[in-house]
């Protein structure tokens, strides 16, 4: 299981006092306000950076670090993405389940036949769409919905699906 999840990807900077704005990639953007400090993914190292204040902007997060003062220095973060631990994540509710953890999970249907692996998970706005890759080859798009859905075990790291009527001919 991922120990680090992405809260927000660094998109431009906001003005010259080194303050840059957030797309966030979390579902809530006002859980910035409860963050002290986030990782920022450099693609080669994980740098610790303090967030110094946080303000809002339309959709985007708009968050001054400590250290970075300028807009040059903001201009290096742009593109990359900000990180938490697990322990800094938000807390899930009965049911709830972090993308990261599902990815790599064994989809079986309802009578027990192993169906592939969960690759992805596509939010739609309405519900989320787990994207299976069968043993074919073939793509295989479930809704979470709960008359699709029936079980995941996270300990088995598996998931027990019900495929709908016209869902395996697309």
């Amino acid at each position: 299981m991922e120990d680090l999840f992405q809260v927000g990807v660094v998109s431009s900077t906001h003005g010259v006092r080194g303050e840059v704005k957030v797309f966030p990639t979390t579902d809530d953007v006002r859980r910035f306000r409860k963050l002290k400090k986030v990782l920022l993914d450099t693609g080669k190292e994980k740098k610790q950076l303090e967030i110094e204040s946080v303000r809002f902007f339309k959709q985007f997060a708009i968050l001054k670090f400590t250290g970075i003062d300028d807009m040059d220095a903001a201009m290096t973060l742009k593109g990359k993405g900000l990180l938490v631990p697990r322990q800094d994540a938000v807390r899930l509710r009965k049911d709830e389940y972090f993308i990261a953890d599902l990815v790599g999970l064994s989809v079986y249907d309802d009578e027990g036949k192993l169906l592939g692996e969960m690759t992805d998970v596509l939010q739609t706005g309405t519900n989320d769409v787990y994207v299976v890759k069968m043993e074919s080859g073939r793509e295989l798009l479930l809704p979470a919905i709960k008359e699709c859905i029936l079980e995941i075990s996270m300990e088995e790291r598996r998931m027990r699906v019900h495929v709908m009527d016209g869902l395996m001919d697309l």
